[in-house]
């Protein structure tokens, strides 16, 4: 059942409702309000990745943060942000998606400026250390060529964090499907739904924590997608 929406059984119709006409105009009308209100969530919050969403549910993100999408696309992760008034920024490496942010910033937030938009590789992040409160990094590092080009990108991003910032991560793993995966080459395998990815392993992660100075804010999490793909959400702050 989609979030938002209260489901309200509708009386047997075969030409007379189960109950009065009046009643069960009411019952219609109750089931359009409440697709209005899902409509209206969906767009507020536009396609987000609902573990994103999920930290915002909980209340982890707070007005006068500045927040850095790295790999933004076309800003779907952006959408809540640039509505609830917080300082957004976003980069990468296409520029037609880039121009698409912008025009979109544009429209809901003209007090930002276009820079704040950029066309940028995530390895060579062009912004001031300890600049941000929020990183967010959804399903880019997966794309990683090798471990040295992952591991750039992840301390390029540690780097523009302030210290206490909060890093949003979500990338493939191979944690539940080590045994359905081929390797290919430098860390990148191909998985059982036909894709090649750059993969989060656990001895990868356990080198990570041991190389970078962070603090899990919640417990490390993976979903597994019917064994054909695993999808791994790490929330931490910088220290």
């Amino acid at each position: 059942m989609e979030a938002g929406f209260s489901y309200t059984p509708l009386p047997n119709y075969d030409g007379n409702p189960g109950g009065s006409l009046p009643e069960f105009g009411i019952l219609l009308i109750k089931i359009i309000v409440n697709l209005v209100e899902l409509s209206s969530i969906n767009q507020y919050f536009g396609n987000i990745d609902i573990y994103l969403l999920d930290q915002i549910l909980k209340k982890r993100f707070h007005m006068g943060m500045k927040v850095l999408d790295a790999g933004c696309g076309e800003g779907r992760n952006l959408m809540y942000f640039l509505r609830s008034g917080f300082s957004a920024y976003g980069v990468d490496r296409d520029a037609m998606a880039i121009e698409a942010v912008q025009f979109i910033a544009a429209s809901f937030r003209p007090d930002l400026s276009r820079d704040h938009f950029q066309v940028a590789e995530v390895e060579n992040l062009p912004f001031e250390d300890s600049y941000f409160d929020l990183l967010i990094s959804s399903a880019v590092l997966h794309f990683a060529n090798n471990q040295e080009h992952f591991l750039l990108m992840f301390e390029q991003m540690l780097r523009c964090l302030k210290p206490g910032g909060i890093l949003f991560m979500r990338m493939a793993s191979d944690i539940g499907i080590e045994d359905k995966i081929m390797p290919e080459n430098s860390g990148r395998y191909r998985l059982p739904d036909g894709t090649t990815r750059f993969l989060l392993t656990r001895n990868l992660l356990s080198q990570l924590e041991r190389q970078f100075s962070f603090k899990y804010l919640e417990p490390f999490k993976t979903v597994n997608v019917d064994d054909k793909r695993c999808m791994s959400t790490l929330v931490a702050t910088r220290q």
